[in-house]
């Protein structure tokens, strides 16, 4: 066979159930994440990455359409949320002041102060159950393999 013919080998049982430990794990600590995100400070994780985008842009505002993009939503996800999140009063849309097309997503007082509750508890979360078991070599470890498997995904 040619290269361009030849067939990729399929996974090993070994690299499989490396793989599927690496998922099942990842989807634990995210459950885990989720839950105490929710029962103590009453966010979802959806929540929390939109506060947190907005708490770093300029004035705590941009527009709908940057927002999407920095979370890595669609828009259509991100619109539906944004909707939601009005209703409960921690951000607000308002017109965009360069652009009368466009709209922008603000950060609320309401907003910030769920944001900054929620801040402390969630990072001790990921400290107890991501960092702490892990040693300082391991957690290099982890940083490089999130950057080689994030190198090669598309874009």
């Amino acid at each position: 066979m040619t290269k361009g013919t030849r067939r990729r080998q399929l996974p090993t049982a070994e690299e499989l159930r490396v793989w599927r430990d690496f998922i099942e794990t990842a989807e634990a600590l995210r459950s885990e994440l989720t839950a105490r995100l929710q029962s103590e400070c009453s966010l979802s994780p959806g929540d929390y990455s939109v506060l947190l985008a907005l708490s770093e842009a300029s004035g705590q505002r941009t527009r709908s359409s940057e927002l999407a993009a920095r979370i890595g939503w669609e828009r259509s996800r991100l619109s539906h949320h944004l909707g939601r999140m009005e209703r409960r009063g921690l951000i607000c849309r308002e017109d965009c002041a360069t652009d009368s097309r466009g709209a922008e997503v603000a950060l609320t007082v309401d907003g910030a102060a769920a944001f900054r509750a929620a801040t402390v508890p969630h990072l001790r979360a990921v400290r107890e159950l991501f960092v702490d078991p892990l040693s300082p070599q391991q957690l290099a470890a982890a940083g490089e393999l999130a950057a080689a498997l994030r190198a090669q995904l598309p874009t």
